[in-house]
């Protein structure tokens, strides 16, 4: 939405509320958007955010109430009767009560919980128990199943009938008495068949499926490759137990790109917008790694500190440390991101470490090469250096670029053959590892070329 437009249209139902215009307030937020709807809200006074929504249609207010951000979501739930909270949740999809009720406090839950029906109760403890990356714990319980003896005409009733509760009626699942899932058919199969055609004769029986247990960046994959609108999630018995959407899985991207930067940053994921983190919040997110990468440091102290007596024959020497260190860790960040950002979207895999550690060796060569022609005229040019100074530096960014690429793109792939997020590999920490052999490797070839 506009922001001009968005402002104005906040103003207008401001106006309402104010001059208790409620039936024109109800009208006119039945005709908007409901994403545009929820961004009016959230940028309403708490009070006024409240007694709009409670003027709300039980749909439209649960509709708009899973795109508001969790703060509303929170106030909201809370400020509501217990009766009226129960009929919001018992209105949402189940995935969505699932999520909101993630980030409430138990006590809170307990009393949603207790008035809710005892269907929503089933469906959203049923998606609580899947681990928090799992497919399970995104899909949604709320699907169009059809039987293959089920004729064309016997399948359009039952998705009027049960269509408005479902996430999506477009593509239907075939189960046999037992859920295992047998087929789909699309909405639009459906309406051009013959309303006496089997579903069973119609359906498309090459389904592709996710289990509960499969990871979220999997999930997004799938969707990615085959370019789907809903997948469906089969347990450990190949029985379907709900579906995945398309919305679903931009929230995961989101999610997973965001945790990836945080990490590749040296801090903490969290699931709050940065505005919405308290201070003391976001201080424990970032000193641990502060914290560790200061005493890490401590190793590339000690390195100058034992050439102390090679520095002293060459002060100029000195001068050159910021620039290689900064070389060597802007090389390995190159790399370790384009590989860390490969294994996310499925390119690459553990086993093919010799076919990357081999071109991120050729790639370290010419890189190393250009930085040091131009490394050699600077030293000489720039800063006066003494030919076989420049020599020494000109050979350092040679090895370390060489280096740093090379143990940067391995050392993620290591990390994510152990199951572990390649991500927190692609942070200071290997930029501050790359920076103490990155001094040793200077003050090694300035031992042997300068005879210190």
């Amino acid at each position: 939405m506009d922001e001009m437009y968005e402002e104005k249209e906040l103003d207008s139902f401001r106006a309402l509320l104010k001059n208790k215009q409620y039936a024109g307030l109800r009208g006119k937020a039945q005709d908007m958007n409901n994403a545009d709807l929820a961004s009016i809200m959230e940028h309403m006074e708490d009070e006024d955010m409240l007694k709009m929504f409670r003027l709300f249609p039980k749909e439209l207010a649960a509709d708009v109430f899973a795109l508001l951000d969790v703060d509303s979501q929170q106030y909201i739930i809370t400020s509501l009767s217990d009766k009226e909270a129960g009929q919001v949740i018992d209105n949402l999809y189940a995935d969505d009560a699932a999520d909101l009720l993630e980030e409430m406090p138990a006590n809170i839950v307990k009393k949603i919980l207790a008035n809710a029906k005892a269907e929503t109760r089933n469906d959203i403890n049923h998606l609580l128990q899947y681990p928090d990356s799992s497919a399970g714990s995104v899909m949604t319980v709320e699907f169009v199943d059809l039987k293959e003896n089920m004729t064309v005409r016997e399948a359009l009733e039952r998705i009027r009938k049960i269509g408005m509760d479902s996430e999506t009626v477009n593509t239907c699942y075939v189960l046999n008495p037992k859920r295992f899932l047998l087929g789909t058919v699309a909405l639009r199969y459906l309406i051009i068949n013959d309303e006496n055609e089997l579903i069973g004769d119609i359906m498309h029986e090459e389904v592709v499926s996710c289990y509960t247990s499969t990871d979220q960046e999997e999930v997004a994959r799938i969707f990615k490759k085959y370019d789907f609108e809903a997948l469906p999630v089969v347990d450990k018995e190949n029985r379907m137990v709900g579906i995945i959407t398309v919305d679903d899985v931009i929230d995961i991207m989101e999610r997973e790109t965001t945790e990836d930067i945080e990490r590749m940053a040296a801090i903490i994921p969290s699931d709050k917008p940065y505005l919405k983190t308290g201070i003391f919040e976001t201080w424990k997110k970032r000193i641990p790694w502060l914290l560790l990468l200061m005493i890490s440091a401590t190793f590339t102290g000690k390195i100058i500190t034992g050439f102390e007596s090679a520095l002293s024959k060459y002060i100029i020497l000195s001068s050159f440390i910021p620039m290689l260190m900064d070389t060597g860790g802007n090389s390995g960040s190159q790399a370790s991101a384009e590989v860390v950002r490969s294994i996310s979207l499925g390119q690459v895999e553990f086993k093919d470490i010799l076919k990357i550690v081999w071109k991120e060796m050729r790639v370290g060569i010419l890189c190393g090469l250009t930085l040091s022609a131009a490394c050699f005229v600077k030293c000489l040019i720039l800063d006066q250096a003494p030919l076989m100074v420049a020599f020494t530096v000109s050979l350092t960014v040679i090895c370390a670029v060489l280096f740093a690429k090379t143990i940067a793109s391995s050392l993620v792939l290591i990390v994510s053959k152990m199951n572990l997020d390649p991500a927190v590999v692609a942070s200071p920490m290997l930029t501050t590892i790359i920076d103490a052999i990155s001094l040793l490797i200077y003050f090694s070839i300035a031992t042997a070329v300068l005879h210190l």
